[in-house]
C-alpha cells in the first residue's frame, strides 16, 4: 500500500479503510478493533459526544495520530447540519465534516436536495466536505460539482448489511467524477468490501459491520485484508468477461489419437 497511497482532502494516507466509533459491546473492543484494522481515519458522530463534558470521553482513549472524521448524523435539514459540523470545528478543531442529511427513520436514507444545499454552504464556509449519499451518478457530478472532497455513496441502507445492491451504479460513479470515493453503508462481511474497491472506489468506510460481529476484532483484520486485496485487484485489471469458456492452453499442436 505505500506505494498507492490515499489522498483525501489534501491529506495522504496509507490505510483506505475508515472505521467508526458507535455501537461496539465496549470500548477496549473498538480500540482493538481499530487497531486491527490499521485506520486511520474515524468517524465520531458529534451528537454523540458532550461537548460540555469536562471529565474524560472516549475520544482521549484514541490514537493521537488518528484523525478525526466527526459527522451529522441524525439530521433532518440542511440548517441543521451546518449547525453541527460549525459545532464539530469548534469542539474537535478539525474542518473536516461527514455530511449526513436523513431523509425518514424508517429507512435511514438520505435527503438527496437537504444534503446538497448543505454542502453547498458548509463548502463555501471552508469545510473539507464528505457527503454521505446515494449511489447516484447525477448526484455525485454535482456534489463534486460544488466542491465537495469526495462522495460517500450507500452501498445498501444503513446497518443492513446487505452488501453491494447495485454494483453497476459505482462503476457509473467512477466514470463520472475524479474526486475521491468511500463507499459507505450496508457493507455486510469482507467480500462487500473487495467487491468495492474492485469496483472502483477508493476506500471503504465501515461501522456496524465490525462492530456487531461476533469478533469485532478478527471482522476488522479480515475487512483490512479484503479492501487491500481488492484494491490490488482494481489495480491488476480483471479480464473481459465472457459467455462461452476459452481454453486456457493451445489447442494447436495437439496430440491426434488414432482413430479405431
Amino acid at each position: 500500500m505505500l506505494e498507492d497511497p490515499f489522498i483525501l482532502g489534501g491529506k495522504t494516507f496509507q490505510s483506505r479503510l475508515l472505521i467508526g466509533t458507535a455501537r461496539y459491546p465496549n470500548l477496549e473492543l473498538m480500540l482493538a478493533a481499530i487497531k486491527a484494522a490499521a485506520a486511520q481515519i474515524v468517524t465520531v458522530s458529534i451528537r454523540r459526544v458532550n461537548l460540555q463534558q469536562k471529565e474524560e470521553t472516549f475520544l482521549e482513549l484514541l490514537d493521537p495520530q488518528l484523525v478525526l472524521l466527526p459527522n451529522t448524523a441524525g439530521c433532518r435539514t440542511a440548517q441543521e447540519a451546518i449547525l453541527t459540523a460549525e459545532l464539530a470545528r469548534e469542539a474537535l478543531q478539525t474542518n473536516w465534516i461527514k455530511v449526513e442529511v436523513i431523509g425518514d427513520d424508517y429507512t435511514l436514507l438520505p435527503d438527496g436536495v437537504e444534503l446538497l444545499k448543505a454542502c453547498e454552504k458548509l463548502v463555501a464556509k471552508g469545510f473539507v466536505v464528505l457527503p454521505y449519499c446515494f449511489d447516484d451518478p447525477i448526484l455525485c457530478k454535482r456534489l463534486e460539482a460544488i466542491g465537495c472532497a469526495a462522495v460517500m455513496p450507500l452501498a445498501a441502507p444503513i446497518g443492513s448489511g446487505l452488501g453491494i445492491r447495485t454494483p453497476h451504479n459505482i462503476e457509473l460513479i467512477r466514470e463520472s467524477v475524479s474526486i475521491p470515493i468511500i463507499i459507505d453503508a450496508g457493507i455486510g462481511t469482507a467480500s462487500d468490501a473487495a467487491l468495492a474497491m474492485e469496483l472502483g472506489a477508493d476506500a471503504v468506510l465501515l461501522n456496524t459491520a465490525v462492530a456487531q460481529a461476533m469478533d469485532p476484532v478478527l471482522m476488522a483484520e479480515a475487512m483490512r485484508k479484503a479492501v487491500e486485496a481488492g484494491r490490488a485487484a482494481y489495480r491488476a485489471g480483471r479480464i473481459p468477461k465472457s459467455t462461452y469458456a476459452k481454453p486456457s492452453s493451445p489447442t494447436t499442436g495437439k496430440i491426434e489419437l488414432a482413430r479405431p
